[in-house]
């Protein structure tokens, strides 16, 4: 074999092998669970059959607590992942994250990925929503999130689409306009929870990407 083919067959090799390694990162990055591997903040909203009293605002922990039938608005801010109202079961609570996609390109700088635990049979939906500045309507995602308990193991499931973004005809011209979070196009972003009998949606939210277009 000529010196120039040991070359060319060498780089082919190490090609192969890169793109082998490669393609197991990515599979053992949603492997298991169904979540990317590494680093992530957890949100954990309980469904409870009876009303908290105690305060439950500043930094709440990681954990929202919601009527196990009934509705709540989880009420969003901008800033760094952070509770600042745990108690949902008031009829509202309050959640911190970042800007998900400030130039509304259709790729976010963290994703999140969403679970149903608990007792089998419960689920919910839950719908991101937000409000006209001038003429004070509100628009609420036609992309909800429904979390159903089914039976067995329970796998993630990105869902960056349903609770990123608001997905409506805003502007009244008949063509669906994607809103990312905190978009100055609306305002008083808020998650609509409407829960049935679900005991346990766990959030995670990844410092990975995810393309919505």
């Amino acid at each position: 074999m000529k010196s120039s083919e040991k070359k060319l067959f060498a780089l082919s090799a190490a090609c192969v092998g890169i793109f082998a390694a490669l393609m197991m990162v990515t599979q053992s990055a949603h492997a298991g669970n169904g979540a990317p591997s590494g680093a992530h903040f957890n949100l954990n909203i309980i469904g409870v059959p009876k009303g908290k009293s105690a305060a439950m605002d500043g930094n709440s922990g990681h954990r929202i607590f919601v009527p196990l039938a009934g509705s709540t608005k989880i009420l969003l801010g901008e800033g760094e992942f952070a509770v600042l109202d745990a108690n949902g079961t008031d009829g509202s609570a309050k959640f911190q994250l970042p800007n998900p996609d400030p130039l509304n390109t259709g790729i976010t700088t963290y994703s999140v990925y969403a679970r149903a635990l608990g007792k089998p049979g419960g689920s919910s939906t839950m719908t991101t929503c937000a409000t006209d500045p001038l003429s004070g309507e509100t628009y609420c995602s036609i992309n909800a999130l429904v979390s159903v308990r089914g039976d067995g193991k329970q796998s993630f499931s990105n869902v960056s689409k349903e609770l990123l973004y608001v997905y409506a005809d805003i502007d009244g011209d008949g063509i669906v306009d994607r809103v990312p979070l905190f978009s100055d196009k609306l305002q008083d972003y808020y998650w609509q929870y409407d829960n049935q009998g679900l005991k346990l949606l766990q959030l995670r939210f990844y410092p990975v990407s995810t393309n919505v277009n």
